[in-house]
């Protein structure tokens, strides 16, 4: 992580250029062209001009200010980051909120100029910005790079090899996929479905790559014709075997930039279907260039892709095993170690992820690994570094949130352990967290259902002693791409886009409620849940539906106060943990198996 003394000099430049450009403010999000939440290296910017690398913030800068906006998942540690810099922090809250463009709109003056890069804007953002800013007399240049005079040595486009995944994993060949979106399209009455978002992209053709720690996704455009598709990506990534089974499914490659010349050369009043979410203003106003008919809307690859297939579901019920298989050998293996020497934060990150590369088929982890320790545990999404992360003593709480690629599947669980005596306190907090996290399991709901309402379930227990947690419940999860997937998600914001998406069969989302004490501890409980039909049907017959887990490891019954769960949620946990037992212990030692069968002992 760069110095503050760094970070200030680089604000500092970028003031200087900004005076040159005659702009009052400069806004940075974290975004790249294709609207990905993780990007490479290249496209690291704000964390490059903040010394902030979380996920979700955008960094603005004025010739007086420079403000860092992020969400409750990232207070705390941008709090650290940003310590003895220029940068102060501004709290994202769902309610009451002042957001980046009315701060904006109250702190410049009319006539003045907004920069940005609309390679980093989404049409649905930059509209969004115009309405707030444009009425208040503010001006926007979009065409703005500063960014790359400031940014001397800036990491270039990643150039790392796709790979196919194999049509035995996906259950559906990439033709039969572009044969389903070319229907939707029929459907829509356009032309040309251009396809931005890269897991999109890596589902739709059943490829990978590696040019995003974690994400096995690869730098690209997808244009689907009719007649012809075209993989915009640079050639030079695409093995000569991929390029002629490509070639052999009707696919065309050209250059990644040379997107741009392509679209100059199209036919005019094409009708052109885009995802105003994740396509960047870039590409938007070049179609306009060319007189195409822009229609809006989903791209039905992000919904194809939510609903897993058979196929998809028995592979990742695979890929579930193999990952309670190393976390039950992580945790036994830290239960021994603690007594005998002393185990940081990072090296459990580092263990964990040897224990799952030994199960095969494993292509890295799934995210970087959150191991808190104490009050380090209250930091939502906390990462351990080398040289900074805390020794773990045989007393306290440890929060451990991670996950796996797999050519089977995504996985990501979260599990709070006990590492000695407990207090009555953490005790009652953890179960409350439980009893949503079950009551969430258990849900039984109509077809139609959103993920607002059934966000209040995890929360209820929560909520009536007066406690809360600030990040949402659920996100959707890929298959062997994506841990963060779209389009459902289940959380408070009843005004949020993937909130308010109908929970449908085949859906993977996280469950995964928590509450955290600055301070002191945190708690979360997470398993990977999918939507299932129910054995309940409504008053016309059809279904209801419900959830199967699919995460596979034990709660810790040292932090569960039996006394506040009901009898149904003490026997569901007996069903779970009987199940888990079941399941993993064929790819246990002996000794393992007695270590698990102990941590399967129903609730007290």
């Amino acid at each position: 992580m760069s110095s503050p003394k760094r970070i200030n000099e680089r604000i500092a430049s970028l003031r200087g250029l900004m005076k040159r450009e005659k702009l009052a403010a400069f806004i940075i999000p974290s975004s790249d062209p294709h609207q990905s939440e993780y990007v490479c290296d290249h496209w690291k910017i704000r964390a490059w001009m903040s010394g902030f690398d979380g996920s979700a913030g955008t960094l603005v800068v004025t010739q007086n200010e420079a403000l860092l906006w992020t969400d409750s998942r990232y207070f705390l540690q941008a709090k650290m980051d940003l310590k003895n810099t220029d940068i102060q922090l501004y709290k994202e809250v769902m309610a009451d909120n002042t957001n980046i463009f009315d701060w904006l709109v109250s702190t410049l003056e009319k006539g003045d100029t907004i920069g940005c890069n609309c390679l980093q804007f989404s049409i649905n953002q930059m509209e969004r910005m115009k309405k707030k800013v444009l009425s208040a007399g503010l001006q926007i240049d979009d065409k703005q790079n500063l960014i790359s005079e400031v940014w001397k040595k800036r990491p270039p486009l990643p150039d790392a090899l796709i790979f196919e995944h194999n049509e035995n994993y996906s259950g559906e060949s990439r033709k039969h996929k572009i044969g389903k979106i070319r229907h939707s399209m029929l459907a829509k009455g356009v032309d040309v479905h251009l396809i931005s978002a890269l897991d999109d992209i890596a589902w739709t053709l059943n490829l990978r790559g590696e040019d995003v720690a974690c994400n096995p996704v690869f730098i690209s455009y997808l244009w689907i014709e009719p007649e012809q598709v075209i993989l915009f990506i640079n050639k030079s990534k695409v093995p000569e075997q991929i390029a002629l089974n490509l070639k052999s499914d009707d696919i065309q490659i050209i250059p990644y930039k040379g997107i741009s010349g392509f679209m100059e050369q199209m036919e005019a009043d094409k009708k052109v279907w885009i995802d105003p979410a994740n396509t960047n203003k870039q590409i938007y106003e070049w179609l306009v260039e060319q007189q195409a008919e822009i229609i809006k809307g989903r791209s039905p690859a992000t919904t194809l892709k939510a609903r897993k297939n058979k196929t998809e579901l028995g592979y990742i019920r695979q890929a579930m095993i193999k990952d309670g298989i190393a976390l039950t050998k992580m945790s036994r293996w830290l239960e021994m170690m603690l007594d005998k020497v002393m185990v940081t934060e990072y090296e459990v990150s580092k263990q964990l992820n040897r224990y799952r590369q030994a199960q095969g088929n494993f292509k890295g982890d799934s995210f970087d690994a959150i191991v808190g320790y104490n009050a380090n545990g209250a930091i939502v999404h906390y990462r351990p570094k080398p040289a900074e992360s805390l020794p773990i003593k045989p007393d306290g709480l440890l929060l451990v949130d991670s996950g796996g690629q797999y050519l089977e599947g995504t996985t990501d669980i979260t599990r709070t352990y006990s590492l000695g005596p407990v207090s009555e306190q953490q005790k009652k907090h953890y179960t409350l967290v439980l009893k949503g996290h079950i009551a969430l399991s258990k849900a039984v709901f109509p077809k139609g259902t959103t993920g607002v309402q059934l966000d209040i379930l995890a929360r209820q227990y929560l909520w009536q002693r007066g406690l809360n947690y600030g990040h949402g419940t659920g996100h959707g999860v890929g298959f062997f791409l994506n841990v963060h997937e779209g389009p459902q998600s289940i959380g408070a914001d009843s005004k949020g886009v993937r909130t308010t998406v109908a929970i449908e069969p085949g859906m993977i989302v996280s469950n995964e409620p928590g509450y955290y004490l600055e301070g002191q501890y945190g708690i979360r409980i997470e398993n990977l849940i999918v939507c299932v039909e129910s054995d309940i049907k409504g008053a016309d017959g059809q279904p209801f539906l419900g959830f199967e887990t699919l995460s596979l490891f034990p709660y810790e019954l040292d932090l569960i106060d039996g006394s506040l769960l009901s009898v149904t949620e003490k026997q569901w946990v007996k069903d779970y943990h009987q199940r888990v037992f079941e399941l993993l212990k064929p790819g246990l030692s002996p000794e393992e198996v007695k270590w698990l069968e102990k941590k399967c002992q129903p609730v007290r």
